[in-house]
């Protein structure tokens, strides 16, 4: 494990961890796909949620130890129902009975039960901490985002929320949103879903985590956001 965070992971290594005021997150790459998945603990209470339990089940439960030092894990999002994005589900299920969570649109389409569906604006609690549902529909129609924004000062009652951690999924990408397969309908909802409610929501210091490759922050992509809407894609 590397306490140094870059999001620069590759299958087979080690997962890299963040350490922030209320959680710690860690991200690991898995599976043929190169799938991201990440790990987020509360600091406070131990409770944790996985994004994505993509591939090789066995490097996720050591995944979940990392966090906690047990097999403890509270609840797993996906982030959408393509399959490379839910091959361990099965698995990590059976080892933790974690809740399963995913897009109300995306359910059907993802052959492990989804114990409670997720819609726009809804909350998950890990334990002290809050996590944001944000629906960025496009990719696939129930694609989700979750975002947990630092407080600047927790001890001050009215602090300005500080910088927002976004787990993207598929849908926002260095350099671009997710696939949408030559659709200009699909890729004009995505784009005006990320756009709406991604980058005229947060500012330029949010760290997008996103479901392959390298991290990046809106500051770094949103010079690009009428390129993108030009190209198409």
């Amino acid at each position: 494990m590397s306490t140094t965070y870059t999001g620069d992971v590759a299958a087979g290594g080690p997962s890299h961890v963040r350490v922030l005021d209320r959680v710690e997150i860690r991200k690991a790459c898995v599976g043929p796909m190169q799938n991201n998945a990440y790990l987020v603990t509360c600091r406070r209470t131990g409770h944790q949620l996985l994004v994505d339990a993509a591939a090789d089940p066995d490097r996720l439960v050591a995944l979940v130890r990392e966090g906690s030092g047990s097999a403890r894990l509270d609840v797993i999002v996906t982030t959408h129902s393509h399959p490379d994005h839910h091959g361990a589900l099965d698995g990590l299920v059976g080892v933790t009975g974690a809740l399963t969570t995913a897009g109300v649109e995306d359910v059907g389409l993802i052959p492990v039960p989804t114990r409670r569906p997720l819609r726009d604006g809804d909350t998950i609690l890990v334990g002290e901490v809050a996590l944001q549902v944000v629906a960025l529909r496009g990719h696939t129609p129930g694609s989700r985002a979750l975002v947990h924004t630092e407080p600047d000062d927790a001890s001050v009652e009215g602090a300005v929320p500080g910088r927002a951690h976004i787990f993207t999924g598929d849908s926002l990408f260095p350099g671009g949103v997710g696939s949408t397969r030559g659709d200009r309908t699909r890729f004009d909802q995505l784009l005006g879903d990320v756009t709406e409610r991604i980058f005229d929501r947060f500012r330029d210091d949010t760290w997008i985590y996103p479901g392959h490759g390298a991290d990046t922050t809106l500051g770094a992509e949103r010079p690009h956001l009428a390129e993108w809407r030009e190209r198409g894609w």
